[in-house]
């Protein structure tokens, strides 16, 4: 609890209205529905990794956007994740770069 101290790692996006919306009426859903936080976090840029098991969403939170990542040359160990994608939208050009 010591990091929203130092800083802000919140901007302005859904939650908090959302949080408003239900007043707390919101459940707890399994780990696995939502593999958040590929992007790394927000206050030191790491890379994190995937849960153990089945993963029905991906999501990039974060500032590591795997795109991003690509276009930077900065690996990350899910890249992979995005690698079809990137070949789909963009021919693979940076992907292959990358040594994909």
């Amino acid at each position: 609890m010591a990091v929203p101290k130092r800083c802000w790692i919140y901007h302005l996006a859904s939650l908090p209205p959302f949080l408003l919306v239900f007043a707390g009426h919101i459940w707890v859903v399994d780990h696995w529905w939502n593999q958040h936080g590929l992007g790394g976090d927000n206050v030191e840029g790491r890379c994190r990794g995937l849960h153990q098991g089945h993963i029905n969403l991906l999501h990039w939170s974060g500032k590591g956007k795997s795109w991003l990542c690509l276009d930077a040359r900065r690996p990350c160990s899910v890249n992979y994740l995005w690698a079809p994608y990137e070949e789909e939208v963009m021919g693979g050009s940076r992907w292959m770069a990358m040594g994909g």
